[in-house]
């Protein structure tokens, strides 16, 4: 019987792990991988105390310093994938939770849920080719890639918005195509952005092909039967997350878009002994200096949980 099960290994997970060591809570640890989704990031320059790092070097910093901490107190598995959760197992005073891998099972007392989200990939003709060649799908991560570079976002909500204005202060010019004849975004941030002179917004624009050489050099869209093209260097794809929810559909309720409904101040769920952290819950901005703070908020709760009752 582990004191707590932290499902996920990206910023989030690993700041939680940390806090663990350091309170001597007996923990299983259990993640595909290290990293979340900036491993996919050829330049991390948001991530505090570190000017830039790549995001493989990212994961492996991550990693080194969970273990370095781990010691007896938490068991790390990696390589596993979970596969279901669950409660209604008497310990004590109160339940505990069966976590099913495609490996294993393991008992805790209590849950913390850092599994991240997928970032919704683009299906057009050169789209796998030029992926991090051009197509990125964080602007925090790689807008600095491309300063004084035309490039395009793809998308209409809100997302879409503030990337584009991320990215007004770095680039030559920034085009937002977006498919409908109506942004999904709020009113006043789509004011606000599309006042920018530097910006330039089509509607009702859909995205045929993504070419280019070694680098992506330009993109091709159709709008009112017409096919135009716009040389650009960078393609920004905000249209949406997917949340790595699913494993947990049958116990937690989850919002519209397959987000973890938590507590802003403790992110405790609605189901007691279960907390969640980063891009898996509804919180209103997902980044990772934001996930491994949550995780350690949703720790520090944890911790006085499991010493209170």
């Amino acid at each position: 019987m582990y004191d707590l099960a932290i499902i996920g290994g990206g910023p989030a997970g690993v700041a939680a792990g940390v806090y663990a060591a350091r309170k001597r809570l007996k923990t299983i640890f259990i993640t595909e991988s290290f990293g979340g989704q900036s491993v996919d990031s050829v330049g991390i320059e948001n991530w505090i105390g570190t000017p830039k790092i790549s995001g493989v070097d990212f994961a492996k910093v991550l990693e080194n310093h969970l273990r370095s901490y781990a010691g007896e107190s938490v068991e790390i598995k990696v390589g596993e994938r979970v596969e279901h959760l669950e409660t209604g197992f008497p310990s004590g005073n109160s339940v505990s939770f069966k976590i099913t891998t495609d490996k294993n099972s393991y008992t805790s007392k209590t849950v913390l849920i850092t599994t991240g989200s997928s970032r919704r990939k683009l299906e057009v003709l050169g789209a796998k080719e030029f992926e991090n060649k051009g197509i990125s799908y964080c602007a925090s991560c790689d807008g600095p890639l491309f300063a004084d570079q035309d490039v395009v976002v793809i998308g209409g909500g809100n997302a879409a918005f503030e990337t584009s204005a991320q990215l007004l202060s770095l680039a030559k010019s920034v085009t937002l195509l977006n498919r409908s004849d109506k942004f999904r975004a709020d009113e006043i941030t789509v004011e606000k952005v599309l006042s920018h002179p530097k910006m330039i917004a089509i509607k009702n624009a859909t995205l045929k092909e993504i070419k280019g050489d070694k680098f992506v050099t330009s993109v091709a869209y159709e709008v009112e039967g017409e096919t135009k093209e716009i040389p650009v260097t960078g393609i920004f794809a905000e249209i949406g997350l997917i949340p790595t929810t699913w494993f947990v559909k049958d116990l937690l309720p989850l919002n519209q878009y397959g987000q973890i409904v938590v507590d802003p101040k403790n992110q405790k769920t609605n189901i007691e002994g279960v907390w969640a952290a980063g891009d898996s819950t509804d919180g209103l901005y997902h980044q990772n200096n934001i996930a491994a703070g949550d995780a350690v908020k949703a720790l520090e709760d944890i911790y006085l949980y499991l010493h209170t009752r």
